[in-house]
């Protein structure tokens, strides 16, 4: 049973403070513990929010991003260059203003074809990190049908879940898509659900109480196995 944990912030720009900081805290922790830290990045405009204020001082400086390796919990199936690429917002907003080896920077490749590029990708995680991988802290979103990362509605989020990335095409986006599975989420030691906006305050709602499942909302589907999930909620989310 994992430990569930709630914050709640009083607007956009209170909830990327806080997701910066949940962000030091942790790695700063996974380096006193291990030496090393592994963070999976999100998309979305919380997450670039934060990673912008991760870039600078003094966040910037309160971690050691030499011995940080960066994972990505989801990814469109587009070139790095392409503007809808997760990977060129987070290096825009952040990879590129810290000290991160390139070699520690682990992309999904989106400009591959899909199946191709989910297996490749697991391949990176097993060898990076072993056959049951543990991150330090997992990043997601969750969007106003309920889905997180790249698992939505209407698709069994447990499809190849022991395969620990998959490629799914989304009808709703009419796009393929790359993603973690939720055994490889499920791992981490921590993982952190950012949500702002009155829009998904409906279904955060039916998702607090349990109402749905996992098939209708994939987000009910994180449940870290022995770590820690957290919810930072903007106020505006609870309706």
């Amino acid at each position: 049973m994992s430990n569930v944990h709630r914050e709640v912030l009083s607007n956009p720009e209170a909830l990327a403070e806080r997701l910066a900081d949940f962000v030091v805290v942790s790695l700063s922790e996974a380096q006193a513990r291990s030496g090393d830290g592994s963070l999976v990045l999100a998309g979305g405009t919380t997450p670039r929010a934060a990673y912008t204020l991760l870039a600078k001082a003094p966040r910037r400086n309160a971690i050691d991003w030499t011995r940080v390796t960066v994972l990505f919990g989801d990814e469109r199936c587009v070139a790095p260059t392409d503007a809808d690429s997760n990977y060129r917002m987070a290096r825009e907003a952040l990879l590129a203003h810290v000290p991160l080896p390139e070699s520690s920077i682990l992309r999904m490749r989106g400009e591959a074809p899909p199946l191709v590029a989910a297996a490749e990708y697991a391949a990176r995680i097993r060898e990076r990190f072993g056959s049951s991988p543990r991150f330090d802290l997992v990043l997601l979103g969750m969007g106003p049908d309920g889905h997180t990362a790249s698992l939505f509605p209407g698709s069994d989020p447990f499809v190849d879940d022991d395969a620990l990335v998959r490629a799914v095409y989304s009808e709703s986006k009419q796009q393929w898509r790359l993603t973690l599975t939720p055994a490889a989420i499920n791992a981490a030691r921590f993982v952190a659900i950012a949500l702002a906006g009155s829009e998904k305050a409906a279904v955060y709602s039916a998702v607090e109480r349990g109402a749905g499942g996992p098939l209708v909302y994939p987000v009910e589907a994180i449940a870290p196995i022995d770590g820690q999930l957290t919810w930072l909620v903007e106020r505006s989310v609870l309706g």
